[in-house]
């Protein structure tokens, strides 16, 4: 149950005497009384509450409204300048960066590896099943590439080469494209070098440092884990809280898309009814939730029971948690870098002061 992992000090019982229930035309959502709700209240509440959480490292927790206001809250030496291990919240960054290909054109999300890659990087032929995998299912981690390649945590070893022991290491294991959904870093790492010689680009420091050029974003980042030359676009960044925000607020909004099309795909469930042979989402948090292109589709619920998306994120083992609420339109993070396995320590103290947030977040400015 949550309650074993999210030892947390909560006061949500008081939350309501900062912001009353009832039906208004607020934006976005009919949930507070605009002539009772203090936003500064709520700000006084929320940091009363993120003082006495439990925590085993320092973080910093930045919000920001659908007007553009913000909240900040940050413990010991954690800022929103500290350079941070990204582990897997370099999944969405990843995925929105090979999708800028898509959107040029230059890719099509039913592609598949062997259009771009050669039978050197791609050693699979038409009589494996794998020949069939498209560009949308190793972005929604459907490709049936489940088994991980060591190389993707090695940093003197060649990317391309990777890309091959991928595929070598996958030919005999027995699951096809589309027959599940299983969380891993190799679908990322096939789809990275699949926009690398897509566009044109010598390797994946080139292509996102265009990113980083033509954006505006990310200029305190890099992928640069396990190495520069050997990067795991699964989890390979280092990031800054701020350099994640501003990104998380350009993708919700479209700005580096020709149109929201993508956005919209991007954070939609592409799972569906098919099995899930693995999650560490359910793993450690016990909730059934699915999956977009590089970033989770979150139910809360054990079972998925829910039509629309309504807050994506992309939390990593150190217990970093970026996120986006659809349906309150407001974007976080909870940045940390604790040790490695504590996913649900991060998510925990964004879970345990949720229902403040939330009033927060759609209550209008003072």
């Amino acid at each position: 149950m949550k309650s074993v992992f999210f030892l947390l000090v909560s006061a949500m019982t008081t939350t309501m005497t900062a912001c009353h229930s009832s039906t208004t035309d607020s934006k976005p959502d009919n949930i507070v009384d605009t002539s009772n709700c203090s936003k500064a209240t709520l700000a006084n509440l929320l940091t009363q509450q993120l003082e006495t959480a439990t925590t085993d490292a320092d973080f910093v927790m930045y919000l920001e409204d659908w007007a553009g206001e913000t909240f900040i809250y940050s413990r010991g030496t954690a800022t929103m300048e500290t350079l941070y291990e990204s582990a897997s919240t370099s999944k969405w960054v990843s995925a929105a960066v090979i999708l800028t290909l898509v959107d040029k054109g230059m890719l099509s999300l039913e592609d598949t590896p062997q259009k771009y890659l050669t039978a050197t990087e791609w050693p699979v032929d038409a009589t494996s099943p794998l020949y069939s995998i498209t560009l949308a299912q190793l972005l929604s981690f459907q490709s049936g590439l489940n088994d991980d390649a060591p190389c993707n945590n090695l940093p003197n070893r060649d990317f391309f080469e990777c890309v091959a022991s991928i595929a070598e290491n996958n030919l005999t294991a027995g699951t096809a494209p589309g027959e599940s959904f299983h969380y891993a870093s190799n679908h990322l790492q096939v789809a990275g070098a699949m926009a690398v010689r897509a566009g044109g680009y010598a390797d994946w420091t080139s292509l996102f440092t265009a990113f980083q050029q033509q954006t505006g974003l990310f200029v305190h980042s890099a992928y640069n884990l396990p190495s520069i030359t050997n990067p795991r676009l699964a989890g390979g960044m280092t990031w800054t809280a701020m350099d994640y925000i501003d990104f998380i607020r350009a993708f919700k909004t479209s700005a580096f898309y020709s149109s929201g099309d993508i956005v919209s795909m991007a954070s939609s469930d592409q799972v569906g009814a098919t099995p899930i042979s693995y999650s560490p989402a359910y793993e450690g948090v016990q909730e059934d939730w699915h999956y977009g292109f590089g970033m989770w589709i979150e139910c809360h619920s054990p079972v998925w029971n829910c039509q629309e998306a309504t807050l994506v994120s992309s939390p990593g083992a150190y217990g970093a948690y970026p996120f986006w609420n659809k349906k309150n339109d407001y974007i976080g993070i909870v940045a940390r870098q604790g040790t490695l396995g504590t996913f649900r320590n991060g998510y925990a103290l964004f879970d345990g002061v949720r229902s403040t947030v939330d009033s927060w977040a759609v209550c209008p400015k003072p």
